[in-house]
């Protein structure tokens, strides 16, 4: 049976989705939507570089409905929540690396209802937070008894991710400490991860305190560092680390990380990316304790930096993440669906191979 999928938004994420929706045996790619006016009309795969395949873009939401699609992969770079309670409520099922990975705690009602009314599935996924911060941990912590602790951390180069007007005016890397400390990133991240912690919390059967701990870190430059927002100045902010904690009794018990680097030289903390350039950690603290490093979703030291932000490994395999549960969602039953409530994802070899 193939899926009929729709691709929202053509950023990084959104060209590597379209791929991975063309080679999937199981779906078709029915329609594109745009942001950009200059991009409407355009074929799909002349914006994603794989060649005419005969997908033109729109920037209409009801344009998309037309379509009849059965799933639509949502990665604008902020989610509007109107737009996917029309998806879902039109009967569509939507996938998103945005949100709603485990909204326990959040304000859903709309969306609840938007399911019902038309028979669709919300499913939230993605990396970090996503597969890293809930999934693979809780997979790994099967083989723990008397577990004491839970660790999702990340080591990026941030000089990798690109969108020089994110990481300049919404991270504020290359400003002054004080400044950097003003950024919305830490409220941005903070529902993402929480709905992490608050996944690995229920499926551990433990009781959090009811404020989780955030920190954020930042590290300067001592002296002038490269990036792709200029030239950052001895004592600027190049590296900045993001810390959420769910806590019993105010002893941290699940910890999600982020440390984001402008390289690893030249910083006035001892901050590194690892020997290969950018890594996840996962620890799991009890008996036995178990740790896993994943390396290859971060560009390696090998990649130069344009060759990174031309294709950058992380972002490919965060749309994949989405495009291979695409077929379990469709098959799901009605609401709001995590990995909680989700068979096991698997992706689909390549076609041809035996």
């Amino acid at each position: 049976m193939s899926y009929r999928v729709v691709q929202w938004a053509t950023g990084n994420l959104g060209r590597a989705a379209i791929e991975g929706i063309v080679s999937h045996p199981e779906l078709e790619l029915a329609g594109v939507w745009v942001s950009s006016a200059a991009k409407i009309g355009q074929d799909a795969g002349e914006i994603c570089g794989i060649g005419p395949i005969g997908v033109r873009t729109t920037g209409d939401i009801e344009a998309v409905l037309q379509l009849r699609p059965d799933c639509v992969v949502y990665a604008p770079l902020i989610a509007t929540e109107d737009e996917v309670v029309r998806l879902l409520t039109a009967g569509v099922n939507v996938v998103t690396p945005l949100n709603w990975f485990y909204p326990n705690h959040l304000e859903v009602a709309r969306l609840e209802e938007a399911c019902r009314a038309g028979d669709s599935t919300l499913h939230g996924t993605g990396i970090h937070p996503g597969g890293m911060t809930e999934q693979i941990p809780l997979m790994l912590s099967a083989y723990s008894r008397a577990i004491t602790h839970v660790r999702s951390e990340e080591y990026s180069d941030i000089r990798t991710y690109g969108a020089v007007d994110v990481i300049r005016d919404i991270m504020l890397f290359g400003r002054t400490p004080e400044e950097a400390k003003t950024s919305p990133m830490v409220h941005f991240l903070s529902i993402g991860f929480g709905q992490s912690i608050d996944m690995i919390a229920d499926a551990l059967a433990v009781t959090l305190d009811a404020e989780k701990i955030v920190t954020h870190e930042v590290s300067a430059a001592t002296a002038p560092i490269d990036s792709p927002i200029g030239t950052i100045a001895p004592g600027h902010v190049a590296g900045q680390r993001f810390t959420w904690q769910g806590a019993v009794q105010g002893q941290p018990i699940i910890t999600a990380r982020v440390n984001w680097l402008m390289g690893d030289e030249h910083l006035d903390k001892p901050w590194t990316l690892g020997p290969d350039g950018g890594c996840y950690e996962l620890e799991i603290t009890g008996d036995p304790p178990v740790r896993m490093r994943i390396d290859g979703i971060h560009p390696d030291r090998s990649m130069t930096i344009d060759e990174a932000v031309k294709r950058n490994p992380g972002m490919v395999a965060t749309a994949m993440h989405c495009v291979s549960s695409v077929p379990y969602v469709c098959q799901a039953p009605a609401g709001i669906r995590t990995y909680l409530d989700l068979p096991l994802i698997a992706g689909r070899a390549a076609r041809g191979a035996h």
